[in-house]
């Protein structure tokens, strides 16, 4: 019985964690990952170990740092100034709180291109800095995805 109910909040809570792999309001991994502590647990660590909980657990706190420096990483790769890079991460800070659901990709963008300008760039430059805070924002989503879907490799694999 406890075994149904903890595959069915493995289940639920790996589908939030998709979704939130993309809405950033939404913890994704560590969705994902306490349904797979629940599954492991429920079942005795027997059909999934506890090692590998506790691996998938640091990999869940490294996409939680993640989240908060890919922005920065990706206008830091488009030579960004460190204007430009703190600009990214305080205008994704800024973005989360004062634009629900679009400032998380508004934020760093704005707060990198306005960096830029600040440093006395060109707006040609300044929107290629903002345009790497973009590319690390999706490379960020794209990794946090990725995790969550060899979790989910991990509880299916735990039923053969």
């Amino acid at each position: 019985m406890w075994t149904v109910i903890a595959i069915i909040a493995c289940v639920i809570l790996m589908l939030a964690g998709i979704a939130g792999a993309f809405i950033p309001v939404m913890p994704g991994v560590p969705l994902a990952w306490l349904g797979f502590l629940i599954y492991a647990w429920v079942t005795g660590f027997e059909r999934i170990s506890l090692l590998v909980v506790i691996i998938f657990l640091v990999v869940t706190l490294l996409t939680l740092a993640l989240d908060f420096v890919a922005p920065m990483i990706g206008a830091s790769k488009y030579r960004a100034s460190k204007f430009g890079i703190i600009g990214a991460f305080v205008g994704f800070v800024a973005g989360i709180i004062l634009i629900p659901y679009v400032g998380f990709i508004v934020g760093p963008l704005a707060g990198a291109f306005l960096g830029e300008m600040i440093a006395v760039r060109k707006p040609k430059q300044a929107l290629g800095s903002a345009l790497g805070a973009l590319v690390g924002f999706i490379a960020g989503t794209l990794f946090k995805l990725i995790v969550i879907l060899a979790m989910a490799g991990f509880f299916i694999a735990s039923f053969f």
